[in-house]
């Protein structure tokens, strides 16, 4: 079923050779699911609506920002926290980013997350006082994220400042994404003790129920320094609500003024990558299956991004 849907929606678009040769394409594609979403929809539309030569290119929030830095590439960095980017603003100071817009419209959500279920019996839990004072409670283990991600610093950053270790918990460094989905999916399975990060909109945070951590008041200039791996001067901090945008060379956006404007036009509200996400891990689907369901129930949305002659070339996928 999930080869007919790919290559029904595929098959309904005419090579991308046959159009305008817009040129090689590099885009990135994170390694959480909402982002190779985004990659998968963003490759689709580029190639079949516009002619492009895509690559994708597998990275992460340091790494991406790094090489662009250093080579100029990837031409398009997409589903960008910049909140856990502390190089993003250098490089837009420089000149060597321009950011098109907000790939999630609402922003993301970031945490630390209790089960709901946990919070309900102890609902001192609920802040990071009644964490702090009850180790015992949580399995004296902290989640935190796999390397590469801007989040695992900012957390041993939080670590460090609410001295997790001194108040008996040991701080659990995941080695992928799917490994601390599957920590909070065994969890609920026998309701277990957990607590980590953990960012929304994703599938996890929309099939278990689970309770933001009062971590304080946000400091916008503590939290900065923690998302730096280079500042000592670490703190205690809540989350921001935080901007996630899509970003891409000043060259590219020069150079290819048409694919940066679609660019600034792809955008999913929570609640739209919510549903496609939960589909995804219903159907157990890859992320080229998960864009083809969004397409092809979405098109109202999509349409709206694309230009005149691309909704031309793709007349056939709009309803």
């Amino acid at each position: 079923m999930k080869k007919l849907l790919v290559a029904a929606t595929l098959g309904l678009a005419a090579p991308a050779a046959a159009y305008a040769d817009c040129g090689e394409v590099s885009i990135t594609e994170m390694n959480w699911a909402s982002a190779a979403v985004v990659t998968n929809v963003s490759k689709f539309l580029m190639e079949q609506g516009y002619g492009c030569d895509v690559t994708v290119v597998p990275s992460s929030t340091v790494p991406s920002l790094a090489s662009v830095s250093e080579t100029g590439k990837p031409d398009i960095v997409t589903e960008l926290w910049i909140n856990g980017a502390p190089s993003y603003n250098d490089l837009k100071e420089a000149g060597t980013i321009v950011t098109l817009g907000d790939v999630l419209s609402d922003g993301g959500v970031e945490g630390w997350w209790i089960p709901t279920y946990l919070v309900d019996e102890h609902p001192e839990l609920a802040t990071v006082e009644g964490v702090l004072a009850n180790p015992d409670l949580l399995d004296n283990r902290f989640h935190n994220c796999p390397d590469g991600w801007g989040c695992k610093n900012i957390n041993a950053a939080l670590a460090e400042a609410y001295d997790l270790e001194g108040n008996g918990f040991e701080v659990f460094q995941h080695g992928s994404g799917e490994t601390m989905a599957t920590s909070i999916a065994a969890a609920f399975e026998n309701e277990e003790p957990w607590i980590g990060y953990y960012w929304a909109p994703t599938s996890v945070l929309g099939k278990y129920p689970m309770t933001l951590v009062d971590l304080g008041e946000h400091n916008p200039e503590v939290h900065a320094c923690n998302a730096d791996p280079e500042c000592e001067e670490v703190g205690k901090s809540s989350y921001p609500v935080g901007p996630v945008k899509t970003v891409v060379t000043t060259t590219f956006q020069e150079e290819n003024p048409d694919i940066a404007a679609l660019m600034a036009n792809v955008s999913f509200t929570n609640a739209q990558m919510g549903e496609v996400l939960a589909w995804q891990e219903e159907n157990n689907a890859s992320a080229e299956e998960a864009a083809v369901y969004f397409l092809s129930n979405n098109s109202d949305v999509w349409s709206g991004w694309i230009s005149e002659d691309a909704k031309g070339k793709l007349a056939a996928l709009i309803k």
